[in-house]
């Protein structure tokens, strides 16, 4: 296969100097390559390096044909209108100034050879579910994960070879996300797409690995990577046992070694002291035992040298993506005990809860719906934030919640500060020892909140939250798997798992609510709140 993009001894560093890649060596060929690795690892700043959104330090990236890039957080205009957003404005009002007799020069100069341009941004927003926006409207009037299909729809007209999308289905509903599958599904350049979205994944011909700095490739999808990688991961834990009996057995090899010579120090004395032979002869025996001793302790000392080297070896293959294991007793709520209650509830901005909602006991709600449909206006109003038009939302446990922004945090403050502020009463030792388990552990729990990555923003957020005092016995979370990679998707699922609250999650990643053991699904349509069956979750495609 020929290579389209080609990554060359590539170097980049922070603006303080840490390093997020040295001499990185790697090339995308055509066919679907999902880029995944742990958050920090620098899969967004190596599609920014490939787009030319960066420049490297040192190396050369090097692209076969035009490239396309979508990036994680899209914001346009809201003034634009949907035409200036794809771009196609230009050469819009040209073909209508031709068609309406103008026959200057300059318009057929911006048509060029594109005459079918309306007819292909038409078509483009149709396969993409926008066949409703009309050119003229403005993005102002149109949905945020709409807005991100028209950031796409607008690379598809441009008909690059190379496509990037960055956590292109952040933000986008279930019927958003079908139609971006669809698209990429149907892709015949190079692709490389970075993603959390397991759906996604599973779509793409091969996987790049990028951790520490190198990327290993994987043949197949997303859950032939995961098949892969145990494998892999069962083969290396395997072999730290074995290195491991290895360096035992060296070690006690060794101390034979020191037991024989310190023998033979002994015996060559005694012959000496005694004078039972010559004393040229006994000179020459004590001597050659003690050399012969050495050579067997120095020859045992590599042994174990070489046995602690293969041992940090196997180790080293080993991922140290660790899990958050929490005991949290005190969320737990006895089935049956009243939790929410919501009467004729009208919300802002037009939807509503008809008649009455109750939550009661340890249930476990996803909250599903399209953008806009007011699943966040929901949650914010009963978290008290937002007042309703009418109706009520009557909260009867204590109660946090996640918000999308994550502005939770004070990120002035280290994160074992962050969570103090919401235990007052716990002690510094208690608050470090229960943040250890969050994975904040030593000098990370000290760590300013506005230096953390996307995933430990995450992950200190949620222990702020969950380690609140009182105790929250209702979690409310808002789109909680956005921006996270795989390995912070697994800690925040073994996290809910110690959770024995109610919980409300509003969500289109589907994959991790059936993860969470959801117990009842609730669809906000039309303005509605209604509940629906696990079979009728896929809203209508």
């Amino acid at each position: 296969m020929s290579l389209s993009i080609t990554c060359t001894s590539l170097t980049y560093a922070w603006p303080d100097g840490t390093a997020v890649f040295e001499d990185l060596d790697v090339a995308f060929g055509p066919g679907r390559t999902g880029l995944v690795g742990i958050n920090g690892s620098g899969k967004s700043t190596l599609l920014k390096l490939i787009a030319g959104e960066l420049a490297p330090a040192d190396g050369t990236v090097k692209v076969a044909g035009p490239v396309g890039y979508l990036p994680q957080n899209v914001t346009l205009d809201t003034g634009l209108r949907v035409d200036e957003a794809l771009d196609i404005a230009a050469k819009r009002a040209a073909l209508h100034a031709i068609e309406a007799g103008d026959v200057s020069d300059e318009h057929f100069e911006t048509v060029g050879d594109d005459w079918d341009v309306e007819e292909r941004a038409l078509a483009t927003l149709g396969e993409l579910g926008l066949g409703h926006i009309e050119l003229d409207r403005t993005i102002g009037e149109v949905s945020g994960g709409e807005s991100v299909l028209l950031r796409l729809a607008a690379l598809l007209l441009r008909r690059p070879d190379i496509l990037l999308l960055d956590e292109p289905t952040n933000n986008l509903d279930l019927y958003a996300r079908r139609r971006l599958y669809a698209a990429v599904e149907s892709w015949s350049g190079v692709l490389v797409v970075v993603s959390h979205d397991r759906e996604l994944l599973d779509l793409v011909d091969q996987i790049a690995d990028l951790r520490s700095g190198e990327v290993t490739w994987y043949g197949g999808n997303f859950s032939a990577y995961e098949e892969a990688l145990a494998t892999e991961q069962e083969a290396a834990e395997r072999m730290v046992r074995v290195a491991e009996a290895d360096l035992k057995k060296q070690k006690r090899e060794l101390t034979d070694a020191h037991v024989k010579l310190a023998r033979r120090r002994r015996y060559a004395q005694k012959m000496y002291d005694t004078k039972r032979e010559p004393r040229a002869v006994m000179k020459l025996r004590k001597r050659s035992a003690e050399v012969s001793a050495g050579k067997h302790r120095i020859m045992h000392e590599e042994k174990l040298t070489e046995a602690k080297e293969r041992l940090d070896e196997a180790v080293e293959a080993v991922r140290d993506d660790d899990e958050i294991r929490v005991d949290l007793p005190y969320t737990a709520v006895p089935p049956g005990r009243e939790v929410l209650m919501l009467l004729d509830l009208e919300l802002a901005y037009g939807a509503r809860v008809a008649g009455g909602l109750d939550l009661r006991g340890p249930e476990r709600i996803a909250l599903i719906g399209r953008n806009g449909a007011g699943k966040t206006t929901l949650l914010r109003t009963i978290a008290g934030e937002l007042e309703p038009v009418s109706g009520e939302a009557r909260v009867h446990v204590p109660l946090r919640f996640l918000p999308q922004r994550l502005d939770v945090l004070d990120g002035e403050l280290s994160v074992a500060e962050n969570v103090a502020r919401f235990a007052p009463g716990a002690t510094n030792n208690r608050v470090r020892a229960r943040l250890a388990r969050f994975l904040f552990r030593g000098a990370r729990a000290d760590q300013q909140a506005a230096t953390l990555s996307g995933g430990e923003r995450f992950r200190a957020t949620l222990a702020a939250l969950m380690l609140a005092e009182p105790a929250p016995q209702l979690l409310m979370l808002d789109e909680p798997t956005n921006n996270l990679d795989m390995a912070s998707v697994r800690q925040l699922t073994t996290a809910l798992e110690s959770y024995e609250g109610a919980l409300i999650v509003a969500s289109h990643d589907l994959p991790f609510l059936e993860s969470i053991g959801i117990t009842r699904w609730l669809l906000m349509e039309e303005g509605e709140l209604r509940e629906i069956t696990p079979e009728a979750v896929g809203y209508p495609a």
